[in-house]
């Protein structure tokens, strides 16, 4: 991939290769850029995902800009323990929060985390860091129990997003939430499985989404602003 540049409307598009190792990625930006939405995606996803790129397309419309990347290389995509493996996929993610911070310190937008799956656990990790800049988390359908000894150490406001029918996940998230100690909400979209494939569901879960980023992110910053 070659990094590149193109303004679509209100749109800046960027493809970006975040160093050290070139995780290939597309950072999406509206003209005036308040809070950018860092994606985590999955076992078995990709940036190519049309449920991550709908996802994406939406939280634009609502005015933030979103950076859909690969937490691994082609050559490591296929490795199953790499999928699995939450310290590697958080560092992943730490490294492209350091990247964007840096990349964008004239406007030092305020970053979020959406993750899903495997992903949302990822997030947990990397935001449990002293140093994570991340100032609140979305994790839909997540495995937030992969975090394990780091959800006590989150402070980032989180919201938990499940479908009612994901009865295991449900539950899953249930024992996480009860070691968290930051502000934290489980949302259940009812009728909806895993993947948010039903009718309606994976819109409700992006709503819930975007309103958690607004009142985080962008209401929070207008408070920090001195009157």
């Amino acid at each position: 991939m070659t990094p590149g540049r193109k303004q679509q409307g209100q749109y800046t598009e960027e493809l970006v290769a975040i160093p050290p190792f070139g995780l290939e990625g597309l950072l999406v930006r509206p003209t005036e850029c308040r809070a950018v939405i860092v994606f985590a995606h999955g076992s078995g996803s990709s940036r190519h995902s049309p449920r991550n790129q709908h996802v994406a397309t939406a939280l634009q419309q609502a005015g933030f800009g979103t950076l859909l990347f690969d937490l691994l290389m082609e050559s490591e995509a296929g490795n199953r323990n790499l999928v699995f493996d939450i310290e590697l996929l958080a560092e992943r993610l730490m490294l492209a929060t350091s990247w964007l911070s840096h990349r964008m310190e004239r406007v030092a937008p305020r970053i979020g985390y959406f993750g899903a799956s495997t992903g949302a656990a990822a997030a947990l990790v990397a935001a449990s860091q002293p140093d994570c800049p991340v100032g609140a988390i979305v994790s839909r359908g997540g495995r937030p129990d992969l975090a394990g000894a780091a959800l006590p150490l989150v402070t980032a406001p989180t919201l938990l997003i499940v479908g009612s029918l994901d009865r295991e996940v449900l539950g899953l998230n249930r024992q996480a939430m009860a070691h968290m100690h930051c502000t934290t909400k489980l949302q259940i979209v009812q009728g909806a499985t895993h993947l948010f494939e039903e009718p309606g569901t994976l819109d409700q879960a992006i709503g819930h989404a975007s309103t958690w980023f607004s009142h985080h992110l962008l209401q929070s910053e207008a408070a920090d602003v001195p009157r």
